[in-house]
């Protein structure tokens, strides 16, 4: 690839023997097993973002924050040093230090939208065409082998539902996804739509500001609060253990408690949520509803169990700054939402955490009829 060619002219076909798609999680980590398992190979990472990250690069909304440890989340090869649950900045400080320590700045190829892909069977390679969004350029790559770690997000369209009324609302509607950087909601009134991950991380550090924040959702889900650093963590470090061994044992702790929650979501689930409901109660004001807002019709890991983090959102609850409503939307009005019940939630911002679109292989088209999402995974040489 030259750096002088004209905006939308085609470049020379360069060609590497693997190819990756996203610098995310996965991207740098496909990289790193690349240059150590096979020294010989010849490689590039495209990424259509403006930095390495994926999600965590995206996700600007605050508190974001990892909803699973990062002893099992993080790389296998690179200990993690800090508390289990990590902010997106120490986990994109993680990924800097990954790229740096095994100098994959130089494979890294941003703003890089990969626009069409096909396979040869005659010539046994991929050609992969991509669209160079700072400059326009068109470029061309062939492969033997097109490894897709672009995630399942369409960064670009959140899932957004249309509810009656929307128009008339006159205060500020939000997604996480799209957070506008310039966002003052100190001292406002927030409704957050929703009660996944994104919601139970955004309710407690709005909180921390807003005047008040309601948790609107339809349902309960299932909330486990958990210490933001293992006990574990805390014992090995004072005894000066390795970070290699701390990284590995914790790593088997955090496993371990999770097959453990699985086995008895099977075999004992009512005992399961019976746990979980009284684990919630001395974390929530006396006399809350926990039945009605924190108790699913589902048994326990037919969804997945939302995890607080020292118990944020409860401690939120607890202290007044937060409320949690379950009901359905009838309508927005001018100054709020009107439920299904009756009730009336003004707001002056609405953040609808309602969950995000996916992306199969990123969007991208087949060239041969320019529709999206068309990649054929069952292609050799295809992951």
């Amino acid at each position: 690839m030259t750096a002088d060619a004209a905006p939308g002219t085609a470049e020379e076909t360069q060609h590497v023997d693997v190819l990756v798609v996203g610098a995310g999680i996965s991207g740098i980590g496909a990289a790193y097993h690349l240059k150590e398992q096979f020294p010989g190979k010849s490689f590039v990472i495209l990424d259509a973002l403006d930095a390495r990250g994926g999600t965590w690069w995206t996700h600007r909304y605050p508190g974001v924050r990892s909803d699973s440890d990062l002893f099992t989340f993080g790389y296998g090869f690179k200990p993690w040093r800090g508390a289990s649950i990590a902010a997106s900045e120490e986990i994109l400080a993680y990924l800097d230090e990954v790229i740096e320590d095994n100098d994959l700045g130089d494979r890294i190829r941003y703003r890089h939208r990969v626009s069409a892909a096909s396979w040869s069977s005659e010539e046994k390679r991929w050609t992969v065409h991509v669209t160079r969004e700072d400059t326009g350029e068109s470029l061309r790559f062939t492969t033997d082998f097109l490894w897709m770690c672009q995630g399942y997000y369409d960064h670009s369209r959140p899932h957004r539902p249309q509810w009656e009324g929307l128009d008339r609302f006159r205060g500020q509607v939000v997604h996480p996804q799209q957070w506008p950087v310039d966002l003052d909601y100190a001292g406002k009134r927030v409704v957050v739509i929703g009660s996944g991950a994104t919601a139970a991380t955004l309710v407690p550090a709005m909180a921390q500001e807003a005047a008040h924040v309601t948790m609107l959702q339809r349902s309960p889900t299932f909330f486990f609060a958990r210490p933001r650093t293992h006990e574990l963590a805390n014992t090995l470090r004072a005894l000066d253990v390795p970070d290699e061994w701390t990284h590995e044992i914790l790593r088997r702790a955090y496993i371990a408690e999770g097959d453990e929650i699985t086995r008895m979501s099977k075999e004992a689930p009512e005992e399961l949520r019976a746990f979980i409901i009284e684990s919630m109660r001395p974390l929530l004001p006396e006399g809350f509803d926990i039945d009605k807002h924190f108790n699913p019709t589902y048994r326990p890991w037919q969804q997945r169990l939302a995890l607080l983090p020292d118990g944020d959102l409860f401690t939120a609850i607890r202290e007044g700054q937060a409320s949690v409503v379950t009901d359905t939307i009838d309508t927005f009005t001018e100054t709020g939402i009107r439920t299904s019940s009756g009730e009336e939630l003004e707001a002056d911002i609405v953040v609808t955490a309602t969950g995000f679109d996916l992306s199969l292989f990123g969007g991208s088209p087949s060239p041969s009829t320019g529709s999206r999402s068309t990649l054929p995974s069952g292609s050799p040489g295809a992951a």
